[in-house]
């Protein structure tokens, strides 16, 4: 099948659904705010501060390597895991379930060690750069190190992006890629680390979490219910983060929920392309702020086979259907509430001048 196709059609029935799923989120909008308490975890006998795990409602203990990276001047805390170094097979075979053209040829690939967020950013989370007002002037270096009028913030949307689903644990939706990207390079110069969005090669290395199979550590379809808020069980609407079983590297939502989006360019020949190439070290396509994006994991109203770890789902026109503004936002989509992100953290310390370079290059300055 044509990948493009297939993928467009499907997010353009994404599209058409939105109005059933918003009348049923009105049933589950008064989800009471928790937030999971900070404990230390010992790390190769370090112990890691404020590290926390996320909720597993019935599955086993997962004893995974955690911190929290605070955000300065909130109560908030970006939480993450420690994803080992390794090399893996990357997409899938023509006869796994749901298979699409643009997932082969299954490719070995190579990462280093990185930071994962235990989930997708929530509104809390994201709310401190979108309003002026909720952020402060408190940075890495404390109270009075961060000019909170140069920051670049998002324009007001035309419409609520969320379609009024949730609160503030729940996973912020509806932004374009841009938008994910700014809230990164927010939170980089604002706690001295350096957050960007996962490449897909990170998400799908991520979601597997050292099994082959094509949902990952989590096992087969059967367990999904367990792990992921999706058309089954999810009543047509995203969930509080972290509520779900995470899998074997202590990670909540990689399936399900919200659609993440990943910082490559979609490009359906990129696998081919690599081919006789393995391991390759690394790969990312495209450019980070145009071109047509991707979303990785599938969401709250999707089937099991899209939240395949392979599967892919390329940004489709569909997703601003409703935009009247011309040109449209480059902050928001009118019709994507499936549609959120995470992040990933490099590792290693960067000075605030490293931070800005680098960010201007990838942004401009």
């Amino acid at each position: 099948p044509d990948p493009v196709r297939t993928r467009t059609d499907r997010m353009t029935e994404h599209a058409a659904r939105r109005p059933v799923s918003r009348q049923r989120a009105a049933r589950l909008r008064a989800f009471v705010r928790r937030f999971a308490a900070g404990t230390a975890v010992v790390v190769a006998g370090t112990a890691m501060p404020s590290a926390a795990r996320g909720a597993a409602p019935s599955a086993a203990p997962v004893q995974a390597d955690t911190l929290s990276v605070a955000i300065p001047g909130t109560d908030l805390a970006i939480r993450l895991a420690r994803i080992p170094a390794g090399t893996f097979r990357m997409g899938a075979a023509e006869n796994e379930p749901g298979f699409d053209a643009d997932e082969a040829p299954v490719h070995e690939v190579t990462l280093p060690e990185f930071w994962m967020g235990v989930h997708e950013v929530t509104q809390a989370e994201y709310a401190p750069y979108r309003f002026e007002n909720f952020d402060t002037d408190a940075g890495p270096a404390g109270a009075g190190t961060f000019d909170v009028d140069a920051v670049t913030r998002p324009s007001p949307p035309y419409e609520d992006p969320g379609h009024g689903m949730g609160s503030a644990d729940h996973p912020t939706a509806g932004m374009t890629r841009l938008n994910a990207l700014q809230y990164a390079r927010w939170l980089s110069l604002k706690t001295g680390r350096l957050f960007r969005l996962p490449t897909e090669a990170e998400w799908e290395y991520a979601c597997r979490s050292g099994a082959p199979g094509p949902w990952g550590s989590i096992g087969g379809p059967g367990a999904l219910p367990e792990h992921a808020w999706m058309a089954g069980n999810a009543e047509g609407t995203h969930h509080e983060v972290a509520t779900r079983a995470p899998n074997a590297w202590g990670l909540h939502d990689m399936q399900g929920n919200v659609a993440e989006w990943v910082v490559d360019g979609y490009d359906a020949e990129a696998y081919a392309a690599r081919a006789g190439n393995a391991p390759v070290a690394s790969p990312r396509e495209g450019e980070w702020t145009r071109g047509r994006g991707v979303v990785r994991g599938g969401a709250f109203d999707d089937p099991p086979a899209e939240a395949r770890c392979a599967a892919r789902f390329p940004e489709a026109a569909a997703w601003k259907r409703r935009d009247p503004q011309i040109p449209k936002s480059r902050w928001w989509n009118t019709d994507s509430p499936h549609v959120g992100f995470r992040l990933v953290m490099e590792t290693g310390e960067w000075t605030d001048a490293e931070l800005r370079a680098w960010w201007d290059e990838v942004l401009g300055g």
